[in-house]
């Protein structure tokens, strides 16, 4: 093993670009834009095939308009339902707080969805496997990592065979959850956000949709609403899944036996209020987890990063989890990739954390403040929490943090927030004439009195430039621009007006001082498995 190890070390260049530590749906991605972005990729994962139980449940419109720029939305679509509210409502029934995420939302997709985590990613591992670049590692368990100064040799198990084995590779991406290796590797510590609480995790399949939750219904009697219980006696949450599964979770209580609440007698117990038999019923997992909110300290030291629950982890109470890890990898991929193929100096890494790490805890904090209005379980502060909200009900909606700080510099909003996705003219989406890279959308007035020297700047960087029609005007105005710079994680770079403007805007895009590339993409041979 030192010799094999050894021999690598020495060599001109690294085995593969990326190695990617961990294949659930944050590495799964990853690998896709990675994949799409033409580079070199080795993916270890220690399971054998995609985890065969759900564990997220939850998309919003962001995530899918990923699995669009990835080609994939098409093909998951047909295998989710569509999310409508989530409703808090005390042990009376009675409305407390509305969390609606109905209709088509600014990233031309629906605000919510509801999938089964094994169909999304069989999809997303099928989708990888489009790239011969990416070779996909499984049964591959890492467990030590060695810093070099232009590459990382990575350790790990074959855990079929028992051999050891090494691959090298430029950078290391830790998508290993929240036991993570690779953040072990780093030294990066927990930050503890304060919200620690012991739930069971039901998962049922039934052959019709359980009584007991009319609150659940949309207006044709299906059941669509997600409910959360705040009844300070056992705080329950349910979730209507795709198909015939139904999801329900109830918070342990101080007499409960972790052990034996997961039995099918406790399960039934628990479940009675939904009248639920035994014999038309099936329990598909019954698990008791900890609900964690934590931030690590950084997400990247040298040529390691980090993303998904390896980064953060998220209390359930917004569906937040999964799409969170998402919008990590949308914004680390193209850096990654402009940084490989010389295009951009290295220190644009550093703005992954900057970005992402601020933006993320946004959504921790108010999963953490949903979470203390769940969980409640003192009766007097139960009892006014009702008389505050139950008079006045809270309605929230989706919320659309901006990018801590990192290319937008100081610029001022909408510079750093979400780009919507409106539809030209003809009825296509905007991300369609675009792809995973930079995009200027602009009216016709501006396109026209562009320079020459702008518009070989532009063909330079390879922007995407697309003519405003339709809706895509409209959203001009409606930012109060003739014209606005996309990133390709579809976030705004900056707004503009004048050519003058758009110059200063498109002179935020990192990139190297000389043509000449510091580093040579690798480009060995690789086969996906």
């Amino acid at each position: 093993m030192a010799k094999v190890a050894h021999e690598r070390d020495a060599m001109a260049a690294p085995d593969v670009d990326v190695a990617v530590i961990g294949y659930g749906p944050v590495g799964a991605m990853l690998a896709n834009l990675l994949g799409m972005s033409g580079l070199s990729v080795v993916v270890l994962e220690r399971e054998a095939s995609v985890y065969h139980l759900p564990r997220a449940v939850s998309a919003d419109g962001e995530a899918l308009r990923l699995f669009q720029t990835i080609g994939l939305a098409d093909e998951l679509l047909p295998r989710l339902n569509t999310s409508r509210n989530i409703r808090h409502v005390n042990a009376k029934g009675q409305l407390l707080l509305l969390l609606t995420r109905a209709g088509i939302g600014p990233e031309g997709w629906n605000n919510a969805y509801r999938f089964y985590q094994p169909e999304l990613e069989s999809i997303l591992r099928a989708g990888v496997a489009r790239f011969p670049l990416v070779d996909v590692r499984l049964r591959a368990d890492a467990f030590a990592l060695d810093e070099h100064a232009d590459h990382v040799c990575v350790r790990y198990e074959n855990l079929s065979s028992g051999a050891l084995d090494v691959v090298t590779a430029r950078y290391v991406i830790g998508c290993d959850g929240a036991r993570s290796t690779v953040r072990r590797f780093m030294g990066a510590a927990l930050q503890d956000l304060r919200s620690h609480e012991r739930w069971i995790v039901i998962d049922m399949v039934l052959e019709s949709p359980p009584a007991g939750v009319p609150e659940a219904h949309d207006e044709n009697g299906v059941v669509v609403d997600a409910i959360q219980y705040c009844d300070p006696a056992r705080p329950t949450t349910f979730i209507p899944m795709p198909g015939k599964r139904h999801r329900w979770e109830f918070m342990l209580m101080p007499q409960d036996d972790a052990a034996a609440i997961t039995r099918a007698e406790s399960v039934y117990a628990l479940l009675a209020p939904w009248n639920i038999d035994p014999e038309k019923s099936e329990i598909e997992r019954a698990v008791v987890y900890t609900f964690h909110s934590a931030l690590a300290t950084w997400w990247r030291r040298d040529r390691l990063l980090l993303a998904g629950d390896s980064a953060h982890q998220t209390p359930p109470f917004l569906g937040q989890g999964m799409c969170s890890g998402l919008r990590d990898v949308a914004n680390l991929a193209w850096k990654l990739r402009d940084v490989i193929l010389g295009r951009a100096p290295d220190a644009l890494l550093d703005t992954y954390q900057s970005e992402r790490m601020e933006h993320v805890r946004a959504f921790i904090e108010l999963a953490v403040e949903l979470g203390r209005v769940i969980q409640t379980t003192d009766l007097e502060k139960a009892r006014q929490r009702d008389h505050d909200l139950v008079a006045n009900p809270t309605m929230l909606r989706p919320i659309m943090p901006r990018l801590g700080p990192g290319l937008h510099n100081n610029a001022s909003a909408p510079a750093g927030a979400r780009a919507a996705q409106p539809r030209l003219v003809d009825g296509s989406r905007l991300d369609d004439r675009v792809g995973y890279r930079f995009a200027l959308l602009a009216k016709a007035h501006l396109l026209e009195t562009l320079p020459t020297s702008l518009r070989k700047q532009l063909d330079d960087l390879d922007i995407a430039v697309v003519t405003a029609s339709g809706e895509a005007s409209d959203y001009l105005t409606s930012i109060a621009n003739e014209g606005v710079v996309v990133r390709p994680d579809r976030y705004i770079l900056g707004v503009a007006s004048t050519p003058e403007e758009l110059e200063g805007v498109v002179g935020r895009i990192p990139r190297m001082a000389t043509n000449a590339p510091d580093i040579q993409p690798v480009r060995g041979a690789a086969s996906s498995s």
